[in-house]
């Protein structure tokens, strides 16, 4: 059973390169105070995003004049990164393996993307290249779902769309503990994890919406038939809603972050 799901957890994290056309156009991007209060106490300006995807974190980075190294095993979202932001230092690379040398950044930021980090190869390898007293800080999107069409959503859309992480209860569960080493190695420990949840939102259309959910990986490696009909059954959720049956509105998000400092 634990080799069966660890393939299947090895098969949606290397799903995204087959949407990374998609995901560069829907997914969002993360609140500015999210990725402030991340780096509050960031000894330096140096900031790795590290399974940068298609760059929608290194986006938000850079629009706050972070100085920015984004690193990305998938070659598709990698040159979807590149494309997007030309002026951004991108490398191919894995948390488990990073091209950088000792020390080097201030921060380690990963935006919806520390679920899929292996953290007993990952939290040394992480450790190594930050400074010290340097920050790690995972990032994710959430549905905001103590509104009531956006609850609606989450229970229309399934686990294959949302999924343990993509609520705010679910994620303060999933996260609190779970994805930041305590220890690294014997010279490079890290303390006690922070949590906190940040206003944000995205202009979408119901097509957008549908579009957006169809990015995550449980959708991407859905058979075409299960997800025409799940898309289907999304669809019509937001026809039937006022807040979302014509034109555009404003998905209800919040950025969740989970923070930690090397000692």
């Amino acid at each position: 059973m634990e080799h069966k799901d660890h393939d299947e957890r090895s098969r949606h994290a290397s799903s995204f390169g087959a949407a990374a056309t998609a995901y560069a156009e829907h997914r969002p991007d993360y609140a500015q105070a999210a990725v402030r209060w991340a780096l509050e106490h960031a000894p330096g300006p140096r900031v790795l995003d590290l399974g940068a995807g298609t760059g929608k974190l290194t986006a938000t980075l850079t629009a706050l004049g972070i100085d920015v190294v984004a690193v990305e095993p998938d070659p598709s979202m990698l040159a979807e990164l590149r494309r997007g932001l030309p002026a951004v230092r991108a490398l191919a690379g894995s948390a488990e393996s990073l091209p950088l040398p000792d020390g080097s950044v201030d921060a380690v930021l990963a935006g919806n993307a520390m679920h899929w980090f292996d953290m007993a190869v990952a939290g040394p390898e992480i450790a190594r290249v930050l400074a010290p007293g340097g920050v790690l800080a995972g990032l994710w999107n959430l549905l905001d779902d103590r509104v009531e069409w956006v609850a609606g959503l989450a229970r229309v859309s399934g686990e294959e769309a949302v999924g343990p992480r993509d609520t705010p209860a679910r994620w303060r569960a999933a996260t609190a503990d779970l994805h930041l080493p305590r220890t690294a190695t014997p010279v490079a420990r890290f303390g006690s994890p922070e949590q906190a949840e940040f206003p944000h939102g995205q202009r979408r259309t119901a097509d957008s919406l549908v579009a957006t959910l169809a990015t995550r990986a449980g959708m991407i490696v859905m058979p075409d038939r299960e997800r025409e009909v799940r898309s289907a059954e999304i669809r019509a959720h937001l026809a039937g809603r006022p807040e979302t049956a014509e034109g555009e509105f404003t998905l209800p998000l919040l950025t969740g972050v989970l923070r930690v400092r090397r000692l």
